[in-house]
């Protein structure tokens, strides 16, 4: 039997190639087109088989994170597996080099490569998560809202000492907190970073830190968001809250008040993190801050905040 080396990418050089983004993510039309959805009855194009599906995720995304997460959660390890694009990118988008290991499945050395066998000259967004049909060689979805839906709801026969992350009579509960973390949270920490005017970026990062006040007055009263119950929330919070003293605190101004200023909070992802799918999916190093706050010299005046280390392994207390 002949071996072959990994394939890998050239090392990412914005320099050569130019930054990832413009041609990519400013064309018309939907960032994430391809929005398949997994069937648990065995129906339609992309039916429920474990062994059948692979994810490709980011250390560095929180998106991706989450449904790496999720995965781990809902006990699919052995269902739907699971690699690394590199942290660094250039024109070329996502790509898999050593740092990070091959790709296991199609042996690309781009993640665009998925793209295009899916869109010949696909011209758009190249984006993580992505999750892969081994069996069409297309991509199912980049639809990252619906991508860990359909790990938490669609494996469960499957799954091996799972979570029920969406529990049935919780479900709209959750689909509402879950708008709420992305719109006031997710999406609002990179809203503050893209202001472009004073009053903009002042009203951005106000919503950001009230809606932190609120979750911590929350998490007063219960362990998780809903009580004692583990669900798909507190893993969208989570990823944020991960990355926030380390990278979108500093990078966007938002708050002089760090993550380990929330009691409340600070506790519950400290609490999180001694799970092993949050823990197992985290690389610190991947949420390295780029020495340069948004629109540096440009737009408005932000406060200054440096990344903050803080201890994570400290015992949570809850």
């Amino acid at each position: 039997m002949t071996t072959h080396a990994p394939a890998y990418a050239s090392p990412a050089d914005v320099a050569a190639n130019g930054p990832y983004g413009p041609g990519r993510t400013d064309r018309p039309g939907p960032l994430y087109p391809f929005r398949g959805r997994i069937a648990a009855d065995g129906s339609g194009e992309y039916p429920a088989e474990p062994g059948r599906y692979h994810l490709y995720v980011s250390y560095t995304c929180p998106w991706a994170q989450r449904v790496a997460i999720v995965r781990d959660l809902a006990g699919l390890r052995d269902v739907v597996s699971l690699s690394y694009v590199d942290d660094d990118r250039d024109a070329r988008g996502w790509a898999f080099r050593e740092r990070r290991g091959p790709d296991p499945v199609n042996g690309f050395t781009l993640l665009s490569e998925a793209y295009d066998a899916t869109e010949p000259g696909y011209p758009g967004h190249i984006s993580v998560p992505v999750l892969w049909d081994r069996r069409t060689n297309r991509i199912v979805s980049n639809d990252y809202p619906q991508i860990p839906v359909d790990l938490g709801t669609r494996f469960a026969q499957w799954a091996v000492s799972g979570l029920d992350l969406y529990p049935a009579g919780l479900r709209d509960e959750i689909e509402a907190l879950d708008e709420e973390i992305a719109r006031e949270v997710s999406h609002g920490v990179l809203q503050v970073a893209r202001a472009s005017a004073q009053e903009e970026y002042e009203r951005r990062r106000a919503r950001v830190t009230a809606a932190l006040d609120r979750l911590d007055a929350r998490l007063a009263g219960g362990r998780y968001l809903f009580g004692d119950r583990l669900t798909e929330s507190d893993v969208q919070l989570w990823v944020v809250l991960v990355r926030f003293d380390l990278l979108h605190n500093p990078l966007a101004g938002i708050s002089e008040r760090p993550l380990t200023g929330y009691p409340n909070l600070w506790a519950y992802a400290r609490d999180l993190y001694t799970i092993p799918a949050f823990r197992e999916t985290t690389d610190f190093t991947a949420f390295r801050f780029p020495g340069t706050p948004a629109h540096s010299g440009d737009g408005p005046v932000r406060i200054e905040v440096a990344p903050r280390e803080a201890d994570w392994d400290e015992p949570p207390g809850r």
